[in-house]
């Protein structure tokens, strides 16, 4: 058969017969980190609710933790785990079965608190943060880490907290330069600057309903949207 008839054949079949478009996969969108993250980690839903509300509807919060009651229906899951440290996460190999069960595309993570509190030394807390990473991207290669520089602390227990805070937020953004990859980027989202204990959480730590949600909530969503881009 001739050339010229086999691309009129080509061309009127690709015309009679379009092929349809595959509807995106939604991004699968981990909220990695202990009570602030999970209890009930309310900037969570106004996170969704932003990003549903300005068209990334293609989004699919995952986790083994089921979403808990912060005043409307949202898409909730989450590792949110109360009162757990990174390096404990790390020492004791409990991502890998999240990660096996979920499946995400970008990891929020919000870790380091509790190390703070319980006095773990930066270096101790971004070795975790190391091993932890190696895990996503053993799961997924083309993990998105989205790592907070975490909010500032002043629990009536621990006046040391403040400046430990200090010490490992400064040492975030080397780490995350040393690690990020054109594959597997990771970013740093500043959740320190702007938030104040006094007023912004209702005991010194955890973020209280109203400023403390709202402000972690505004810090995370550009760099979402910017991961999703």
């Amino acid at each position: 058969m001739h050339r010229s008839l086999l691309a009129l054949i080509a061309l009127l079949t690709a015309l009679l017969f379009p092929v349809t478009a595959t509807a995106q996969a939604p991004a699968r969108i981990m909220p990695l980190g202990d009570s602030i993250t999970g209890s009930p980690g309310c900037w969570r839903a106004l996170l969704w609710q932003h990003l549903q509300q300005t068209g990334h509807t293609a989004v699919d919060f995952v986790g083994t933790l089921p979403a808990q009651g912060c005043g409307f229906s949202y898409d909730g899951e989450n590792e949110g785990h109360g009162g757990y440290l990174a390096t404990g996460i790390a020492n004791q190999n409990l991502l890998p079965g999240w990660l096996a069960a979920t499946d995400p595309d970008i990891v929020l993570m919000h870790l380091g608190t509790n190390d703070v509190w319980n006095n773990q030394s930066p270096s101790a807390i971004l070795g975790a943060f190391s091993k932890l990473l190696g895990q996503m991207r053993a799961n997924n290669p083309d993990t998105e880490l989205l790592v907070a520089k975490i909010i500032p602390m002043a629990p009536a227990n621990c006046g040391a907290c403040a400046q430990r805070v200090i010490d490992l937020n400064a040492a975030i953004p080397g780490w995350a330069q040393a690690n990020s990859t054109t594959r597997s980027p990771i970013t740093v989202v500043d959740q320190w600057t702007g938030f104040n204990p006094a007023t912004d959480t209702y005991d010194g730590v955890h973020p209280n309903g109203t400023s403390g949600i709202q402000k972690i909530e505004s810090r995370w969503y550009p760099a979402v949207t910017a991961a999703l881009g």
